[in-house]
């Protein structure tokens, strides 16, 4: 995707926009009386609803090959990056273009080949080819350990123009802000774990692609790293899953990330793919498959999950180098409702 300026006019409107920006949380809906929705409420249809009708608005989507730029922000242990990079090097593994690569099903590949059927106004698909480009480390959280929506943009700032080792500002890349558990975001674990939008040239000085992912285990792990912390509200004395690479927070953090780079590869500049009249509060691909993981999700069910036979972990995809991980399924164009490679019922 070409980069874009945009005039001061555009700017001004724009800046209106960041408190706006997409958001997620993957614990369990409540009902309209405020209870969680019960187990038989499949939320696989929802997206063929008269209230919820996905929709493509004539924007691009992101056909070039996807280059992710991780910037960690705050202190990092060396494991904690190791999974996060393996997730992002399984969406498209080295062998993949016949097949995925020799990792067994279902894929974390598999799984973005339902990300891959959408397509821009040229019949030009998401890209199949997804790389982990250069990193950017702020261990000492340069801008402080409290931040506004708006910061975010300037911690990308801060990555592309650093004195040493810039990010490069990639005309295919995407910028992935990544807190560890000690910084606080704006709105984090109170309505969103994620979010993603296109940073303002009046802050960055150019229109990139950027999303942002928080870790919440010290905070509100049952809120953004759901099933592996369980909300008090969800009764029935239901367990949480055990994370699939032993840690509650990264492996939530893991299905949030797949979550925003399916909707910023769909939706990058909020005038693509997504429901709702109202670009700035969209429903997006991902957004329409909340909390389902497996055949039969929905409510406060995960659907059917995998699970380990020597750890006893729960998940849905493999990964490169025998990592395992659970991620959320994403609406499916094509079949009009919410699909993964895992489902027992294609």
């Amino acid at each position: 995707m070409a980069m874009h300026r945009f005039s001061l006019c555009c700017v001004v409107l724009l800046v209106l926009a960041p408190l706006a920006a997409v958001a997620w949380r993957p614990w369990p809906p409540r009902n309209g009386s405020g209870e969680v929705e019960g187990i038989g409420a499949s939320k696989k249809f929802e997206g063929s609803s008269d209230f919820v009708k996905l929709q493509y608005h004539m924007g691009p989507v992101l056909a070039a090959d996807i280059t992710v730029h991780p910037i960690w922000y705050g202190r990092w242990p060396a494991e904690q990056k190791r999974t996060i990079r393996a997730f992002l090097r399984s969406l498209s593994p080295p062998g993949s273009g016949s097949g995925d690569g020799g990792i067994p099903s279902p894929s974390v590949a598999a799984w973005w080949r339902t990300v891959r059927l959408y397509t821009d106004q040229t019949s030009a698909n998401v890209s199949g080819v997804v790389r982990l480009g250069r990193e950017k480390c702020d261990a000492r959280a340069s801008r402080g350990g409290r931040l506004t929506r708006l910061d975010i943009q300037s911690v990308v700032r801060d990555a592309v123009t650093a004195r040493t080792r810039p990010l490069p500002v990639d005309s295919s890349g995407v910028y992935l802000v990544l807190t560890s558990p000690e910084v606080v975001v704006e709105n984090f674990c109170g309505q969103v774990c994620g979010f993603h939008y296109f940073t303002f040239p009046s802050v960055v000085g150019y229109t990139l692609p950027y999303a942002w992912v928080g870790n919440s285990a010290a905070r509100c792990p049952e809120v953004c790293a759901y099933p592996f912390a369980i909300p008090s509200y969800v009764g029935g004395g239901r367990r949480a899953e055990a994370p699939p690479n032993g840690d509650v927070g990264v492996d939530g953090m893991v299905s949030v990330i797949a979550h925003e780079l399916a909707e910023l590869a769909s939706n990058p500049l909020a005038n693509a793919w997504y429901a709702g009249e109202d670009p700035s509060f969209p429903t997006e691909i991902a957004d329409l498959c909340e909390g389902i993981y497996g055949t039969g999700g929905g409510g406060a069910y995960t659907g059917q999950l995998l699970t380990d036979g020597r750890s006893g972990a729960s998940y849905n995809v493999n990964g490169v180098g025998g990592r395992k991980f659970l991620v959320q399924w994403v609406w499916n164009p094509i079949l009009s409702y919410c699909s993964g490679p895992n489902a027992l019922d294609q």
